[in-house]
């Protein structure tokens, strides 16, 4: 019933070669939305816009629920990734490309 530490490493370098594509996956799609908003434009230090971005998720993760529930209310069912990439695209005055 045990299983052998070997079945076990092979499951763990699975994992981790599953969540080095999924944080690939989610730097290009963020990376994508702050293009689109302007901010590969802006010189700022790396420190100052991580300290920007930690914010912009304390907003959305825990906030004010009655913020969060109100933007997710426009959407239907295209999940809150769709949110923020229309965000962006207005806050830059240029229409989303979904």
């Amino acid at each position: 019933m045990k299983k052998p530490s070997s079945r076990i490493r092979e499951e763990i370098a699975k994992l981790q070669e599953q969540l080095k594509h999924a944080e690939t996956r989610e730097a290009e799609r963020i990376g994508r939305v702050a293009l689109r908003a302007g901010l590969g434009e802006i010189e700022i230090e790396e420190t100052e816009l991580q300290a920007a971005f930690e914010e912009l998720a304390k907003r959305f993760r825990g906030g004010k629920p009655g913020t969060s529930e109100r933007k997710g209310a426009g959407e239907s069912s295209t999940g809150s990734g769709q949110s923020e990439e229309d965000a962006s695209g207005a806050a830059s005055g240029s229409p989303a490309e979904a």
